[in-house]
């Protein structure tokens, strides 16, 4: 998601994320044991409740006009007006079935529209109200759940595992938080969030670089924290995006389509109607004229044109909510159909978002249990959040019999993953000597790599082995596997903590090759999708000659 204009990293937020915690409290004065209930309600009235400001809800006649004053539907209104004049007023006998006809069309392409967009709507408006609305927060010294609209900026809010970001909040103390951002990021790898920075005021370039901060609308995934409010409602990154977003959308292709043909009916009628008139006045009277002219322009106009679309969209509309499909929009449909480029998320969407460890192997594509030993090593012992990868490396391994090495081996110290490295290390003991083990993405390891193990013996990592290296590991990307390279050191200094500094000269083990296999459904998703990707559904039929769908 791209950030908002108004919205600078560094000058937002840069401040309070870089602060060392100590002076960071005194500065802004934070009580750790949280307000009182008579300053937290003074806050309230002086701030407001905790809500982003959204549009009112639509009223039913919102809808309800919405419908009767399409483009089409405006024409034929704007024809009706003129009939009352030419079949009513005029003649002596007045005639009403031609106002009845295009009446009862328009009322009909009304009612069809405006009944699906509003049921459409209201489910929505219903879906809201599963949203978890509460938090707890410290209120005269004491644990508390109040509803988020009731937190208020210095209050200090308890995080654990699934518990809703209230409101942007600095964190003042943390064990192990990793919290979920791809509601703002798009990314679905969680984020370490520490009590101090580990950036400086030039690396604040992206929302994940705040590493003190957690924001509103995101959520904890493991570990718990203890944070103080900072930002509530409208002035939240959230807010900000939600801004963004009720500004109001682009004119769909459809909506250009239908406006388009409108108008140049309108020309027709702008340019033909005066031509028949004059034309007919100097033969006929102007009455008699003037009524032949407005024939010619309902002639122009496709009266059953707002009807046929209204139904169609409807009944697309009635056949996606049986599959469990809320169409807000009934254009929206079209706009689906007309789509010349789908993109789809792979995870979880076209694969069954279950990890497996398919490989272990060395340095030259063979299989090599001590590969899997040591990655098994680094995953068991990290405490930090435990992915599906780590997940996978422990299940593998302990169908390899591998359970002994828990015990032969304890954690002396880990350093822990970050995006900036994409790498983890752990620090193991076997009560002799201490082993720095490592894995990560291929080209960070390769990185901080000397030398390699080229079966059992240790040798140098030349160029020409880094490009064996590479050609395996993109072999292995192009057969559909997720390619992670493990390296461990064992010339390591008796200490108790280690940092990234010590992440250097180490030896290559080789790689380890997941893979998330495939739903039994997305074979045939994908052949329909290719069966349909022909079907013109455009106005411009021009347009959708070659509309080709993809899947990224």
């Amino acid at each position: 998601m791209a950030i908002p204009e108004e919205v600078n990293i560094e000058k937002s937020y840069g401040k309070e994320c870089l602060l060392p915690k100590e002076e960071f409290i005194k500065q802004y004065s934070i009580q750790e044991n949280g307000l009182t209930t008579a300053q937290a309600q003074e806050r309230l009235q002086k701030i407001g409740l905790n809500e982003i400001s959204q549009a009112k809800p639509k009223k039913w006649y919102h809808y309800f006009l919405e419908s009767l004053f399409s483009p089409f539907n405006s024409i034929l209104l704007g024809i009706v007006a003129v009939l009352l004049y030419t079949d009513v007023y005029l003649p002596e006998d007045p005639s009403f079935a031609n106002i009845v006809v295009i009446l009862v069309l328009v009322i009909t392409s009304t009612l069809l529209e405006f009944f699906e967009e509003y049921r459409s709507n209201k489910a929505a408006e219903k879906l809201k109200e599963l949203v978890a609305t509460t938090t707890t927060v410290l209120r005269d010294g004491k644990e508390v759940q109040i509803p988020m609209k009731e937190v208020t900026v210095g209050d200090v809010v308890l995080l654990s595992a699934g518990s809703m970001i209230p409101a942007d909040l600095r964190v003042l103390e943390a064990k192990d938080l990793y919290v979920g951002q791809s509601t703002l990021t798009g990314e679905s790898d969680a984020v370490r969030k520490n009590v101090q920075s580990e950036l400086s005021s030039d690396q604040l370039n992206s929302l994940s670089d705040l590493d003190t901060i957690c924001f509103m609308g995101t959520n904890v995934i493991s570990g718990s924290a203890k944070a103080v409010v900072i930002k509530i409602a409208d002035d939240t990154y959230f807010g900000k995006v939600a801004h963004t977003l009720n500004q109001g959308k682009p004119k769909s292709a459809f909506q250009q389509g239908i406006e388009s043909i409108s108008k140049l009916l309108i020309r027709f009628m702008l340019v033909l109607t005066p031509i028949v008139f004059l034309l007919n006045a100097w033969k006929h009277s102007s009455v008699t004229a003037f009524t032949f002219a407005v024939a010619i322009a309902i002639c122009i106009t496709p009266l059953l044109l707002p009807v046929i679309l209204s139904s169609s969209l409807s009944k697309g509309a009635v056949k996606m909510s049986k599959k469990k499909t809320i169409v807000k929009k009934l254009d929206s449909i079209q706009n689906f159909g007309a789509m010349n480029i789908l993109c789809t998320d792979k995870t979880g969407t076209l694969t069954e978002d279950k990890i497996v460890l398919e490989k272990y192997m060395d340095i030259y594509g063979n299989e090599n249990l001590r590969v899997l030993k040591h990655a098994f090593l680094n995953a068991y012992f990290q405490t930090g959040l435990r992915g599906n990868i780590d997940e996978a490396v422990v299940a593998r391994a302990l169908k390899q019999d591998m359970e002994e090495y828990t015990k032969q081996y304890t954690l002396v110290d880990e350093i822990p993953f970050d995006f900036s490295r994409r790498r983890l290390s752990v620090v193991v003991s076997d009560g002799t000597k201490k082993q720095l083990i490592t894995k990560g993405a291929v080209e960070e390891i390769l990185d901080i790599c000397t030398m390699a193990d080229d079966n059992g013996t240790v040798v140098s990592l030349t160029s020409s082995l880094k490009e064996n290296i590479k050609k395996i590991s993109k072999k292995l990307n192009m057969d559909g596997l997720r390619v992670i390279a493990v390296c461990q050191k064992n010339n390591i200094p008796d200490l108790h903590h280690f940092t990234v500094e010590d992440e250097k000269n180490m030896v290559l083990l080789g790689f380890i090759g997941f893979l998330d296999p495939p739903k039994e459904t997305a074979k045939s998703s994908i052949e329909k999708l290719n069966k349909a990707r022909n079907t013109c559904c455009c106005i411009n039929w021009r347009q959708c000659r070659n509309n080709q769908m993809y899947l990224w």
